[in-house]
């Protein structure tokens, strides 16, 4: 590899490489190539790696273009030559090409097609096709995997890649518009908030025809989230779940994102083979290969509205164990609309004390709190006006109202929230919760007992219970729930941030109130 290692080495910028590639599309015969080959061989990926370090995180997030690790990849092709006899594979988000690659290993006669948006990449993907000798049954296309047209196609298809992970808000308004026509033709929810790896799985739909087989890898928050449930509907469907592979964020398979990784493998137009699932604590499991898992029936994948629930055993429920829901409602906390206005800070005018109410605004409020919350002197403060200003004194509605034209001169009046409620200048924060909770982050929940009494905004839910409860038990209850609550019973999204929406934290089991410690 000394040869490689000394030309790659040289490599400064976007525009060497691409000039490299050229090179060695040019000399067949070069030391260069032969040295490529090998790498591709042991599962090694020179060009890849070259164009992850020349090209900034930022730049390769907003494109989606997160290469994969080959022991996933090696995963995924194993199931395939366990399920799959394709006459072509297609890689909806080619890259460098390493699964065409690894795949044209494993089916030595099968038509190779990659479709790649980014000119270099693609330019790469062929130059480590030609190396590894897979020119003359390849085929690398410039282009959108949803827009373009893939060659005829004889036999069965195999679909086995990374698609790219864009979120909604750096998707274009036509692509967005594309997805809600072709899934609403096809009678799928659909929802503008999606993921661009949940267009791909879309565009495999359009591209497949029944009996082709697939394996894609993507970000795991499509299982949970509303937005996911295109996802949910074409694997239940059309596109027919055969696996679900759940690795977890902490197995860190993707140096540059800590997030729930998912492998999906499926075959089009099944809807009686029964499908599996299975959760990954560690990227090493992947040496197993993709084999084993709960079986899930198909009625279960059709009416769950989670599919991180279909991992887990359905929960027993012992004669001492009731869901939080049936002690505590849990409610979210209020949206202010506008908290540079309604968050007390050095530019807000003179507003009356008892308008001014201590509140939870960060979350780190609560994991710095501990176990109780006993006092709010580091607190923030919320401007909370009652209704009705006529009964307000002369002073405080002088002050009051000098106030709102303060607020008016933000905009604080025009925004959603504000044009939503009435009137404008009223948050209606909750009565101070005796629980409360943290609910997004990297970590379980942090449940804290509100002895300084404080409000709460939308950073974190307030436990209410539903009958009195005495002090004793409350911090009994919360003291159970910091060390039970893990999480595995939240919703992950991509970068590894775990969420417990009101009614999932209701759906928590913990002890009747007669048995808490």
């Amino acid at each position: 590899m000394a040869c490689a290692e000394l030309a790659l080495s040289n490599i400064r910028d976007e525009r060497a490489l691409e000039a490299l590639c050229a090179e060695i599309l040019a000399k067949p015969r070069s030391r260069l190539r032969r040295d490529i080959a090998a790498a591709l061989a042991t599962g090694t990926d020179p060009l890849g790696d070259l164009f992850s370090e020349l090209r900034s995180p930022a730049r390769r997030r907003s494109q989606g273009a997160t290469y994969t690790p080959w022991s996933v990849v090696t995963a995924m092709v194993d199931w395939a030559t366990r399920e799959s006899s394709p006459s072509h594979i297609v890689d909806p988000g080619t890259g460098s090409a390493r699964f065409l690659v690894a795949a044209a290993a494993a089916f030595p006669k099968a038509r190779l097609i990659g479709v790649e948006l980014d000119p270099l990449a693609a330019l790469i993907a062929r130059t480590n096709l030609s190396c590894a000798g897979l020119s003359r049954r390849s085929r690398v296309i410039v282009g959108d995997y949803r827009y373009v047209e893939l060659p005829r196609r004889c036999g069965e298809t195999l679909f086995i890649g990374n698609p790219p992970y864009v979120r909604h808000h750096d998707i274009q308004a036509r692509d967005k518009r594309w997805l809600d026509r072709v899934a609403r033709s096809a009678g799928l929810p659909v929802s503008g908030l999606a993921g661009l790896h949940l267009h791909f799985f879309l565009a495999t739909l359009c591209h497949a025809r029944a009996g082709d087989r697939g394996s894609l890898i993507t970000a795991g928050e499509w299982l949970d989230v509303n937005y996911g449930k295109l996802g949910r509907a074409l694997f239940a469907g059309p596109l027919g779940l055969r696996r679900l592979d759940v690795i977890a964020p902490t197995a860190q398979l993707f140096a540059d994102a800590q997030t729930t990784s998912v492998i999906t493998s499926f075959e089009v137009g099944n809807l009686h083979k029964p499908a599996r699932a299975r959760l990954l604590a560690k990227a090493s499991s992947l040496a197993a290969g993709l084999r084993g898992g709960r079986p899930i029936s198909r009625k279960r994948l059709v009416t769950s509205q989670r599919w991180n629930d279909l991992l887990r055993r359905p929960r027993s429920r012992r004669a001492n164990m009731i869901e939080l829901g049936e002690l505590c409602r849990v409610h979210r906390g209020q949206v202010t609309g506008a908290n540079r206005v309604w968050i007390v800070g050095d530019e807000t005018p003179p507003v009356p004390a008892r308008f001014m109410q201590p509140a939870i605004t960060r979350a780190k409020e609560l994991f710095g709190a501990g176990a109780n919350l006993r006092d709010d002197d580091q607190l923030r403060r919320i401007v909370d006006l009652p209704q009705d200003l006529d009964e307000l004194s002369p002073r405080e509605r002088e002050l009051i109202d000098r106030f709102l034209a303060w607020a008016r001169g933000r905009e604080a009046d025009r925004g959603y929230v504000a044009r939503h409620r009435s009137p404008w200048w009223s948050v209606k924060l909750r009565q101070p919760a005796p629980i409360l909770a943290t609910y997004m982050a990297r970590r379980p929940p942090a449940f804290v007992r509100n002895l300084a009494g404080a409000r709460h905004i939308n950073i974190a839910h307030g436990l209410y219970p539903r009958q009195p409860m005495s002090a004793r038990r409350l911090t009994a209850l919360a003291k159970y729930l910091n060390g039970s609550v893990s999480t595995d019973e939240g919703r992950t999204y991509a970068g590894g941030l775990t969420k417990f929406e009101p009614k999932e934290m209701e759906r928590l089991l913990v002890p009747r109130p007669e048995d808490l410690p």
